[in-house]
């Protein structure tokens, strides 16, 4: 008898933890569903600020473009001044 209560004591505890077991499992799931989720919001944002960046680069390189021009622009004015005021102070 205490051999069959032995058993009995066993499979409770083997059935108690395969519970406990099957709900860490349920649990580990949806953690990982829920992770997954996250990871999929953060690879999101850092795709949006990527693309961002991205656009920003090519604004800097048009903006250094239009930068280089106006500097030549610039001197072309100012050679322009210095050779109309040469030719009058020539005269």
């Amino acid at each position: 008898m205490e051999n069959t209560d032995q058993q009995g004591k066993a499979e409770k505890a083997f059935k108690n933890f395969g519970k406990r077991l099957d709900d860490f499992m349920v649990e580990v799931n949806e953690a990982s569903e829920h992770l997954q989720k996250e990871f999929k919001s953060r690879f999101e944002e850092l795709k949006e600020s990527a693309e961002e960046l991205k656009e920003q680069a090519k604004d800097k390189e048009r903006w250094k473009e239009v930068e280089a021009n106006l500097k030549k622009a610039g001197e072309q004015l100012n050679n322009a001044f210095k050779a109309a005021f040469k030719k009058k102070d020539g005269q």
